[in-house]
């Protein structure tokens, strides 16, 4: 019996599992170095992550743009310088408008836009307050 064949057989066997072999380890030492980037950003953005919340105290608060209107600004003046909830008729009165029903509803229009705007709140239907 001739073994010769089966041998050259099991040679070029082993040949091929040795070469998949040494690529595999060659792709797995790929993966390792790309997985030890992973990881060393995702630490970098967890410390970003922790620095910006622990900095977002202390950084001013900017106030939302208010809308092409002059009495935006106006009407955030009178509430600045009153002690409780406003109504649409008490910013008219204190604005100069006449008291009319479409200067009243457009007042109450603007007041509901800047509780849109996070600025200030109904605190309860038709009664509004600075945000605080």
């Amino acid at each position: 019996m001739n073994l010769q064949p089966l041998l050259d057989a099991l040679g070029i066997q082993e040949d091929a599992a040795r070469a998949l072999a040494d690529d595999l380890r060659t792709r797995i030492e790929e993966l390792h170095g790309r997985l030890r980037e992973a990881e060393t950003h995702l630490e970098h953005l967890a410390i970003t992550r922790k620095t910006v919340t622990a900095l977002a105290d202390r950084l001013p608060v900017v106030p939302p743009d208010l809308p092409e209107h002059p009495d935006y600004p106006r009407i955030l003046d009178v509430f600045n310088a009153a002690t409780g909830p406003l109504r649409a008729r008490d910013i008219c009165e204190a604005l100069d408008h006449e008291l009319v029903p479409k200067n009243i509803e457009g007042t109450r229009a603007k007041l509901k836009r800047l509780v849109k705007l996070d600025i200030l709140t109904e605190v309860d239907t038709g009664n509004f307050t600075r945000k605080s």
